[in-house]
């Protein structure tokens, strides 16, 4: 833990917000002032939404193309109902998949998971492409027995 707090405390001198730190322990491992990683990034829920946000749209599209091509008995659906179906069906797909994806440890992170119970921290640090090489390099001159396995493959755009 003091290795980590040596970290954290050189990413923060280092212009690194501490809502960009984010980290994980063993069960039960206090973790005090380092700032903890939330369940956006311990679970997954935010993957877990997105592919129901695009099953859930393709449902709605594809059930409001029927009824608007074979509409029921009596009935005049217009075009907007397409577009009300898509909408309604994407919004119950990301709100169904993400119930279930915040129950679930996050997917990315299972790779970390052995040394996580076998009593190790993962950091996770959120930092500009342009600064990676310079974060790695800073936790490297100081700090021999910090592993750093490397960078998000899909990195979102981050100011």
């Amino acid at each position: 833990m003091e290795t980590t707090r040596s970290v954290v405390h050189e990413l923060l001198l280092n212009h690194v917000e501490e809502r960009h730190i984010h980290v994980v322990a063993r069960e039960g491992v206090p973790l005090e002032d380092l700032p903890k990683a939330t369940e956006w990034q311990k679970s997954d829920l935010i993957p877990a939404a997105e592919k129901g946000l695009t099953a859930g749209g393709l449902t709605g599209a594809l059930a409001g193309l029927v009824a608007v091509t074979v509409p029921p008995a009596g009935l005049v659906i217009g075009g907007g109902a397409v577009l009300a179906l898509t909408v309604a069906g994407a919004g119950f797909g990301a709100w169904v998949s993400g119930m279930i994806g915040i129950g679930m440890a996050n997917s990315r992170l299972e790779k970390f998971q052995k040394a996580v119970d076998a009593g190790e921290v993962l950091m996770m640090v959120d930092v500009a492409k342009r600064r990676v090489d310079e974060i790695e390099q800073l936790i490297r001159n100081h700090h021999d027995d910090v592993d750093i396995e490397g960078v998000e493959p899909n990195i979102p755009n981050f100011p």
